[in-house]
């Protein structure tokens, strides 16, 4: 089964919004056969970052409004790194979201490459988990987790494994991963 990212702005930016975005998500998807894998929320709730599995997306329809929200992201698909979906769902919530957009001249077979040889640069440090990554097939942009002990714990983890970054969010630890 193939792995999709829907992103969701919301414009309710609470608790309750962003539970009530992810049920609305994973209900649409549910009814083409998809299931929600994760679904993280920084700790200010002004955005939904879903990851989802199906074998087709064609079916669901995320319309903004409907989900009560300012805006939806296209449904891409992604890819997962670092982590087996089973993991995932095992693990739960990640403690901080790094988004890198990934500049234009970097293929997949590049950040494939980089992504290999830098990995193991984390077990150099104490206070940074490395969880796993979704990059966009696209190559546009990749979600990479972390559980760390501070925002500076991971700038620096990504200093080590010169990656930049381009937002970086502290996560609320809604219970909203899939079971």
């Amino acid at each position: 089964m193939a792995l999709f990212l829907v992103e969701v702005e919301l414009s309710d930016p609470t608790r309750e919004a962003a539970s009530a975005v992810i049920d609305r998500v994973a209900a649409a998807f549910a009814a083409t056969g998809g299931e929600l894998v994760e679904a993280q929320v920084p700790a200010g709730h002004e955005r939904v970052y879903l990851i989802l599995e199906g074998d087709d997306c064609a079916g669901v329809v995320l319309d903004a409004q409907t989900l009560g929200a300012a805006s939806v992201t296209d449904i891409v698909p992604v890819r997962l790194i670092g982590a087996t979906v089973d993991e995932v769902r095992a693990r739960g919530n990640a403690g901080y979201l790094v988004e890198w957009d990934i500049p234009a001249e970097i293929t997949m077979e590049k950040y494939l490459a980089a992504k290999k040889a830098k990995t193991p640069l984390y077990d150099t440090l104490d206070d940074v988990a490395f969880l796993r990554t979704y990059v966009r097939e696209d190559t546009q942009k990749c979600l990479c987790f972390y559980d760390a002990d501070s925002e500076d714990a991971v700038r620096h983890a990504r200093e080590v494994v010169t990656t930049p970054i381009s937002r970086l969010h502290a996560l609320d630890a809604l219970p909203v991963t899939a079971s």
